[in-house]
């Protein structure tokens, strides 16, 4: 307990300068668009987080819950990296099909490793293939978490192929956009320096969905694009 504690002071203390940077970013005045991958993290995640390091760029990763336990170290990276970390369930499993109860527990569950791994809990979460109802969603503001859906997907584990996945994305690029791809996919982390780089040719930041959110959230059973 005292090595998490540890490790969780470290990690606030080396966010803390890619977080106040990120937070001068204001996505009424300047054009802004968040990149998320989801189902991480995976082998290929730190090789994502290099290109986004270098580039000076900022995502949100929502993460599953089991992963986290396998690889907890790289999500401790990510956030302190100034990246956002998001809940994305503990098995990836199709929520609206669940109970009540089994719905809770992949979300607490999750959000317990994502704390034993951080020392943070996160505010957000984004249900497996956008399956969601009004009750998903109301038992997510119990568990004090907002939904984050998105403005487009590249349906980048379909195409599987760089160049098709930089198209993806930037045709569905657009300000205040949200845009889904998966970093568990090799031809997605591949083709993000190629896609930062068009990105910040057209003028946009890359940030996190709460700074797009323009300090507008993300508030509790709340769903966001």
């Amino acid at each position: 307990m005292v090595i998490h504690a540890l490790l969780a002071a470290s990690l606030a203390m080396t966010s803390l300068p890619a977080t106040t940077v990120e937070a001068k970013i204001n996505c009424a005045r300047v054009k802004c668009l968040a990149l998320t991958f989801d189902d991480g993290p995976g082998a290929t995640t730190p090789t994502l987080l290099k290109t986004l390091k270098k580039a000076g760029a900022k995502a949100t990763f929502f993460v599953v819950g089991k992963r986290v336990e396998e690889r907890p170290k790289i999500v401790a990276q990510a956030m302190a990296q100034g990246h956002a970390i998001g809940n994305h369930t503990y098995s990836h499993a199709s929520l609206p099909t669940l109970l009540d109860d089994e719905i809770l527990e992949e979300l607490k569950t999750t959000q317990d490793a994502i704390q034993t791994a951080t020392g943070q809990q996160p505010k957000i979460f984004r249900p497996p293939y956008g399956h969601t109802d009004d009750r998903v969603l109301g038992l997510a503001g119990e568990t004090e978490l907002a939904q984050v859906l998105w403005t487009g997907t590249t349906l980048d584990w379909q195409l599987r192929d760089a160049k098709k996945i930089k198209a993806a994305v930037l045709r569905l690029a657009q300000r205040d956009g949200v845009i889904l791809m998966h970093d568990t996919v090799p031809a997605t982390v591949q083709a993000m320096p190629g896609i930062v780089k068009e990105l910040k040719k057209r003028g946009y930041h890359l940030v996190t969905v709460a700074t797009l959110l323009n300090g507008k959230g993300p508030k509790s059973g709340v769903s966001y694009f």
